[in-house]
């Protein structure tokens, strides 16, 4: 388990270097006396995967296979994607919300949208060699904030 902990924290600090790198516009937005930089620019599709009981889901396939095909179609759109597994819920005996979230981290919608479209079927029709559950998809941009520490109170 702690050897999973580390690949997943090693993987998180990663992937969030990658994002803060891939950034394609900054703004400056005081608040309260700290200085916060406000980076726009990626476009963040996410598949979800809602959890149901007697429902399947083969990460192994989803992990080898089918994400890495999904990829493929994006070029060199895509800035990185990644695979979050669903292991408990926020709240203490409550079933998880999602068994699986697939995101992709993409430059421009218009080129995600150009190279979705021409494989959706083949996409559509892999999802019964992994799972019988409907993905939610939601499209986003993101925008990512960073304080300055010098003075995280903002009190003068």
């Amino acid at each position: 388990m702690v050897s999973l902990n580390l690949k997943l924290a090693v993987f998180l600090v990663v992937s969030l270097f990658m994002l803060e790198e891939a950034v394609l516009q900054t703004t400056e937005t005081p608040q309260l006396g700290v200085s916060h930089s406000a980076e726009k620019g990626l476009i963040k599709i996410s598949i979800m995967y809602p959890y149901e009981e007697g429902k399947q889901f083969d990460m192994e396939y989803y992990e080898s296979k089918h994400m890495p095909m999904v990829a493929g179609f994006l070029g060199s759109n895509l800035v990185n994607y990644t695979i979050e597994k669903g292991i408990a819920s926020g709240i203490p005996n409550t079933p998880m919300p999602f068994v699986a979230i697939g995101t992709f981290y993409v430059k421009s919608l218009e080129d995600y949208q150009a190279a979705i479209g021409p494989n959706r079927d083949s996409i559509r029709a892999d999802f019964a060699n992994y799972t019988n559950i409907s993905p939610v998809i939601l499209v986003s941009e993101v925008v990512t904030y960073n304080s300055s520490l010098e003075n995280p109170s903002g009190i003068n």
